[in-house]
């Protein structure tokens, strides 16, 4: 099994700032909420937080996020975008997710894409998931800390917890049938972010290509939401990653956040 260290990370960087101070643990409760303790006290834009294991990683919606350890990317980065507002955080999101899926396809050949509004797929199974938490005073973000989990080399036929996902989930090494270089994925994840946030600073929005890795868009599908279910056609998303749904009433719904089930018609 590939281990991971600072030295070993730092070793491969091609990056000007992203990852360029990087802390790991062996194990540790979530990446993410280490660095927004970092943020608070000054850490520098591009920090990066990495983990073996997670022992209280989190998803969406308040979720646990499990993997055994040393199977999976488990990360989180530092970001001050002083360029957007907290309701434009969403654009961190797209940018992190098209950075993660072009990864996997350079390193790997897989064709991964984005289930909105933060999940990484292949072959139609979550094989990652994104979550993004701000720190922001009033209408300024102050900081954002973008979370990846990546499964790279899961079996998800071992053992009873991992077959019970065999249905939904998958890793990089299950559909390739051989090891995947979690240091090779990391590296090149970590020059995609810098290259898109590098260009999001100077006013590039990614939307339209965000929308065009979605898998969700343009399928009858049910959501989820904090509000409660609706059903309908998912027919865009707005530039700050809101989902647009045609609802079985024709009414027209934007959708802020929720779990979205595709309907097999």
């Amino acid at each position: 099994m590939e281990g991971l260290s600072v030295a070993s990370i730092e070793k491969g960087l091609t990056t000007a700032f992203m990852g360029r101070r990087v802390i790991y643990y062996r194990s540790i409760g979530s990446t993410n909420d280490v660095v927004k303790e970092l943020a608070a006290q000054g850490a520098p834009e591009g920090t990066l937080v990495i983990a073996d294991e997670q022992t209280a990683g989190k998803g969406r919606l308040g979720r646990r996020w499990l993997a055994p350890p040393g199977t999976s990317l488990l990360m989180s980065l530092l970001f001050r975008p002083h360029f957007l507002a907290p309701y434009q955080a969403q654009r961190l999101t797209m940018i992190c997710s098209l950075a993660v899926v072009d990864a996997i396809n350079e390193v790997t050949g897989l064709l991964a894409a984005i289930k909105w509004p933060n999940d990484i797929v292949v072959q139609g199974r979550k094989a990652g998931g994104i979550l993004t938490e701000l720190g922001a005073t009033g209408k300024r973000l102050d900081y954002a800390v973008v979370g990846l989990g990546l499964n790279v080399s899961l079996d998800f036929g071992a053992g009873e917890a991992m077959g019970e996902l065999a249905a939904t989930a998958t890793s990089l090494s299950q559909e390739l049938g051989r090891e995947v270089s979690r240091l090779a994925l990391l590296w090149r994840i970590l020059e995609n972010v810098e290259g898109r946030y590098q260009r999001l600073g100077v006013g590039e929005v990614p939307h339209d290509e965000w929308a065009s890795r979605l898998v969700t868009l343009h399928n009858h599908i049910v959501v989820d939401t904090p509000q409660g279910v609706v059903e309908g056609w998912a027919e865009s998303v707005d530039a700050d990653g809101a989902l647009i749904l045609r609802t079985n009433c024709g009414e027209r719904q934007r959708v802020l956040a929720g779990d979205v089930t595709l309907c097999k018609r």
